[in-house]
């Protein structure tokens, strides 16, 4: 197993323990992606509301694997649920996610 099979590999098993334990898939990508596809059943909140919107993401008390297109929002998007105590992980782009389901 090479260095990067391991680094995603370990990203992958993350993501489905947390989708095991019931985690909400938050999509944090602009209306204008959002609306050109997302997964299915996964909460819209574009990453530049997140900060007026954090309440409505504690409001599930679920874990929260973060998406966007790339996985450069959504690592934005962990931080900050993480400072307001939010157990959220970065899933990457939504297609990898999507594919991880």
């Amino acid at each position: 197993m090479g260095f990067l099979s391991f680094i995603f590999g370990a990203k992958k098993r993350q993501v489905e323990q947390y989708i095991e334990n019931g985690a909400i898939i938050l999509d944090v990508r602009t209306q204008r992606e959002w609306d050109q596809g997302h997964v299915e059943g996964s909460v819209h909140i574009p990453l530049n509301e997140l900060n007026n919107r954090v309440g409505e993401v504690k409001a599930l008390n679920k874990p929260i694997i973060a998406c966007c297109e790339s996985g450069v929002r959504s690592a934005k998007a962990v931080k900050f649920l993480n400072l307001n105590n939010i157990d959220a992980i970065n899933g990457g782009g939504w297609v990898s996610v999507k594919h991880k389901l």
